[in-house]
């Protein structure tokens, strides 16, 4: 090493040095004082280094001003090998100069500072820097390098410098990667291949070598294609640089040579390193022991650190498929940290891992393959540790760990030995071959496959807000001896099990069900979730095995302003996936979303066909959001599903705006046929509907209510009503519009009457006159001390009706209120 190099590797920018301690501007023993640097004319040369520091901190004043501080103006320094701790920047300081700072975010004040420190340089040589030169004289060829587990790349400190201690993240090179692709544009178009020109123009505006070596490597990203026609031997391999730059294409020792070339142009030490790596043509699982190494990269010196960059993996991949060159910048290749670029580049020389504990070639070809984008992400691997997985009873479990919020998908197919073929992008996964639970911060793959065999198992990966496909971020092989007997899984084009990770901020906050598959009893299965909002909600519930139009009936819905529940009923034995959509309640215009999805297993009881819930049943069951909205409320039934051993019930409720509502009951699809076994009462502001139901089976009673006059009737929920009873439940009468609020039948409750039989007639008509009940004959009602009108009415031979009407005001018109049926006589006419 000479003076020159010697002087560089301790020069530094030191704001204020003039005005030392006043202990340290005493020389003391074993020290040296450096009274005029201009006298020495190899102290007097600026610092390519010292200058490298101004560049950082102030570029304006640089371009303003680009010749160095005069010597003169700088005052002497004591130097001695134990220097105090502030007169003195270590090697450290020197790295931390070349960390990129965005000019534009610093404040004036410490511009200004900058600048003044810059214009105070002072130029620091130790006497063993001095000897080192004398060493280095006697060896001129000998190259910086590391050596062994000396770690010499080391920074003075000790501790290693990552890539982001260089540099915060690609952003900060948006100014040098802009002008690059510009100027490599233009060089081409002009047909330039010359290194020295290309180099000159490309890292014109450099501000010191972090950013000339950017500049080199963003261009071969940019302007070198991978040659995959010279990779397949069907053309010859381009390798000088004239050739790979005119030609616009190279294989891996093309872009390694060129970098290699381009770096000396501008005086930055770069190494070539041959060794092994996983990309195209590596087989998984081959021992590479005694195999030739088949890649090249590069290793550049910055600030006394070695650091790593492959610009042939920067550019792009291989498509092997289609036999063609996927050009996609990606930038985690350029000075990528030792311990991410050992998963997938061993170097041939173990220095070059530029690792603390090299990782040996075995340990190397069992690591888990990871892709720039599992890094990109976050990600970080939790289980298992190396890519070969064997599994236990049928299962092989993969887990990752995230730091955000992120979407996961998988795909599993038979094994081939090449690393790189099939996707590297997925939409979604429909393989039900396992199964994919995400939480809160990592990501469960339980893999179940489904014979006997070993199989490639391929993860992918999007942040969770993205719309993008998501990219493949990590490989497994999956060998099984003996697999799982087990049901079919439905498959999940949802690509997760339980709450998706978006359901916080779709309103979905908790779940009665886990993750896990849900063991279903008696066939009949109750989901419950907690939401932060009002939401409506749509199920759907799927069986290999049953037909969407039965899978219909095997769901019913309540929602409430802060909870949705799902009744499923199960029909079959097996695996049933019951996916979760929700949306903004008052949000009509806004698609549903999926926010779950639950695996459910019914190996019991199952759902007889005539149990299943009724065709055409809406997604309000039982009282909830809308009906509150609508001020219904005091519900004598607060489930969505009612069941009764009589073949008979009562439901109450407050009608508090005083709507005008509807009812229907149906069974399947005929509701006409049903009218008459509903019966409704209003009495100030209760509502009775009371239900006489005609047989065993499940109903659907709907509610509707009229919100406006003149509108339609809205639905407002429906109930399900399960009857045990096998007897038939006699009909209502028929009710006409006379029959308004406030009327109350007492007696009879039943619209088939017995002929020739005297029946008590009990009821309230407020308003009313004169009350009749007109059959064969006529009766009147009389009016007790309860203003409740009876009487004993003769029914009468048949088959005619008998009505019961009424009169009121002045006018004496009868009105009728409902009539009743007259059964006929056995034998008779």
């Amino acid at each position: 090493m000479s003076a020159e190099v010697a002087i560089q590797k301790f020069s530094f920018p030191f704001a204020c040095a003039a005005r030392l301690p006043q202990q340290d501007e005493v020389t003391q023993k074993g020290c040296a004082q450096v009274k005029a640097l201009q006298g020495n004319p190899i102290l007097t040369k600026p610092s390519p280094v010292t200058a490298v520091g101004a560049l950082v901190h102030n570029e304006k004043q640089i371009q303003e001003s680009p010749k160095p501080p005069p010597a003169a103006a700088v005052a002497p320094v004591p130097v001695c090998a134990e220097a105090p701790r502030g007169a003195v920047l270590s090697r450290q300081s020197v790295f931390e100069k070349l960390t990129v700072e965005s000019e534009d975010q610093r404040p004036a004040a410490k511009r200004q500072l900058s600048s003044e420190s810059a214009a105070r340089t002072i130029t620091v040589v130790k006497k063993s820097a001095v000897r080192k030169e004398a060493d280095e004289r006697r060896h001129p060829q000998q190259k910086a390098q590391p050596r062994g587990k000396a770690a010499p790349w080391a920074a003075a400190a000790g501790k290693r410098k990552s890539r982001k201690d260089l540099f915060s993240g690609s952003e900060v090179f948006l100014r040098v990667d802009s002008h690059v692709v510009r100027a490599g544009a233009e060089l081409k178009e002009k047909c330039v291949y010359d290194v020295k020109t290309i180099v000159q123009s490309i890292t014109l505006g450099a501000r010191n070598e972090l950013e000339k070596l950017r500049a080199i490597w963003v261009w071969l990203c940019h302007n070198i294609e991978y040659d995959v026609s010279g990779y397949l031997g069907r053309s010859e391999k381009l390798s000088s640089a004239e050739e790979v730059i005119a030609a616009g294409r190279g294989v891996c020792c093309g872009y390694s040579n060129l970098c290699a070339e381009m770096c000396r142009e501008v005086a930055i030490e770069c190494q070539e390193v041959p060794g092994h790596s996983k990309g195209i043509g590596y087989r998984q699982g081959q021992s590479l022991k005694h195999v030739k190494s088949d890649h090249l990269w590069n290793a550049a010196l910055l600030a006394g650190q070695w650091f790593l960059l492959d610009a042939c993996w920067g550019a792009g991949r291989v498509d092997m498929e289609h036999e063609s060159f996927v050009k996609t910048f990606d930038d985690f290749y350029f000075l990528t940290d030792p311990e991410d670029f050992i998963d997938s580049h061993f170097p041939d020389e173990e220095k070059w891992q530029l690792l603390d504990a090299p990782v040996p070639l075995e340990e190397f070809e069992r690591r888990v393959f990871k892709t720039s984008a599992f890094f990109a992400l976050g990600l970080r691997l939790i289980q298992p540790r190396h890519r070969h997985i064997v599994t236990d009873d049928g299962e092989a479990n993969v887990s990752l760990g995230f730091s955000r919020p992120t979407t996961f998908t998988y795909e599993i197919t038979q094994h081939q030995d090449l690393l790189h073929c099939g996707a590297a992008e997925q939409e979604s996964s429909s393989s039900s071959s396992g199964l994919l639970t995400v939480s809160h911060r990592s990501m469960k793959l339980q893999l179940l496959p489904p014979a006997r065999g070993t199989y490639d198992v391929k993860v992918f990966a999007r942040p969770e807000a993205a719309t993008a496909p998501l990219i493949w971020v990590c490989s497994f092989t999956v060998e099984c001896p003996t697999p799982r007997a087990m049901e079919e899984i439905p498959e999940n084009p949802f690509m997760s099990w339980g709450l998706q990770p978006a359901a916080g901020s779709l309103g979905v906050v908790g779940s009665s069900l886990g993750s896990e598959a849900a063991e279903v009893d008696g066939g009949a299965f109750d989901l419950v979730l907690k939401t932060s909002r009002q939401l409506t909600v749509l199920c759907e519930l799927v069986h290999p095995e049953t037909e969407a139009a039965v899978a219909k009936r095997c769901v019913a819905t309540r929602i409430q302003p802060d909870v949705l529940t799902c009744h499923v009923l199960c029909p079959l034995r097996g695996f049933y996936r019951l996916s979760v959509f929700v949306r903004d309640y008052d949000k009509t215009d806004v698609k549903f979303q999926n926010a779950a999805n639950f695996l459910l297993h019914c190996k019991g009881k199952v759902i007889g066909p005539d149990e299943l819930f009724p065709p055409n049943l809406g997604s309000a069951c039982g009282p909830g959001t809308r009906t509150s909205e609508a001020g219904l409320s005091k519900f004598s039934h607060t489930t969505a599903v009612v069941s009764t051993q009589q073949g008979k019930c009562n439901l109450t409720f407050h009608n508090q705006r005083d709507l005008e509502l509807h009812s229907v009951l149906s069974k399947g699809d005929n509701k006409a046929a049903l009218s008459r076994h509903l019966f409704c009462t209003y009495t100030d502001s209760k509502v009775t509907v009371s239900v006489s139901l005609p047989g065993a089976g499940v109903y659907r009673l709907g509610l509707y209510a009229r919100l406006a006059p003149g509108a339609d009737f809205n639905p407002m929920c429906d109930f399900v009503l399960r009857n045990s009873c096998d007897q038939t439940g006699p009909p209502f009468p028929c009710v006409f519009s006379a029959w308004r609020k406030g009327c109350v039948l007492f007696e009879p409750r039943v619209g088939l009457l017995e002929p020739l039989a005297r029946v008590r007639f009990r009821v309230r008509v407020p308003g009313a006159q004169r009350v009749s009940a007109v059959g064969e004959t006529r009766a009147d009602l009389k009016l007790n001390k309860s203003r409740v009108w009876e009487a004993d009415v003769f029914t009468g031979n048949g088959p005619q009706q008998l009505k019961l009407a009424a009169s009121s005001g002045d006018s004496g018109d009868m009105a009728v209120l409902m009539t009743f049926d007259i059964k006929q006589r056995e034998g008779g006419v």
